[in-house]
């Protein structure tokens, strides 16, 4: 009887211990951190044009019917249609009321909307991007002096320093998560032609928050946060663009 109280005891001592750890080693100032950065991280529509063609020939025929009364090719195909497209993404305000996000968010885009997390909205225009480090700017058509963040320096950025990410993923504003550096200077697994180094870190990345920034614990953006999909045994990648 001893014995068994003595061991779940233990083992309860064990328990509290290691919690007591944890919890001392996590931050304490990442509500700070949010109360902080959040206003000045953005969530960004942004609106294209894109053309599709039918894939059952002109009228809606099929294409075997229509070959098989000897009607030309040029006469079966249907003229190419135009719908508008809607991608959703994030992004952070620097100084100006300057922004930026990844370029795949507002790539070919003839619209782009900025919404912050007060609910005001301004229409944005795409002032520079490179397709390759998968970046954008954007400068909002405002007066206004918006809240904004400051740089860091991310080759200071060491493996197993806690980092937060702040965007929309699945459109849901202002989402918090965090995490540690797994990894630097990573590549991507099948783009052989990307040149940026990424972070890899553990904190939760999904599709929406794209374009949005990495913090350290001092507030300062060291990464720019992408949702990245390779084909390699259908997994998918978390990174941050350094």
């Amino acid at each position: 009887m001893n014995k068994i109280f003595f061991k779940n005891y233990f083992l309860l001592f064990l328990l509290i211990l290691s919690s007591n750890f944890l919890l001392s080693a996590l931050p304490d100032n990442i509500s700070e951190l949010v109360d902080e950065s959040a206003p000045a991280v953005v969530n960004i529509t942004a609106k294209k044009e894109v053309s599709q063609r039918s894939s059952y020939g002109y009228g809606g025929i099929p294409d075997e019917m229509l070959e098989r009364f000897g009607i030309p090719r040029e006469f079966r195909e249907m003229p190419q249609q135009k719908r508008e497209a809607t991608s959703y993404g994030s992004g952070f305000i620097l100084k100006d009321n300057y922004i930026m996000t990844n370029f795949h968010v507002v790539e070919d885009s003839t619209d782009v909307t900025v919404s912050l997390s007060d609910r005001r909205e301004f229409s944005a225009e795409i002032i520079g991007s490179d397709k390759k480090s998968d970046v954008a700017l954007l400068k909002v058509k405002t007066n206004e002096n918006l809240p904004f963040l400051s740089l860091g320096d991310s080759e200071k950025v060491r493996v197993g320093d806690w980092v937060m990410a702040i965007g929309s993923p699945y459109r849901l504003n202002a989402t918090v998560t965090a995490g540690i550096v797994s990894a630097k200077a990573r590549s991507v697994p099948g783009q052989s032609t990307s040149y940026i180094p990424f972070i890899q870190s553990d904190v939760a990345i999904n599709p929406g928050n794209s374009g949005g920034p990495l913090f350290n614990l001092n507030g300062e953006v060291i990464g720019i946060n992408a949702c990245l999909l390779y084909t390699s045994d259908a997994a998918d990648e978390e990174d941050s663009v350094d």
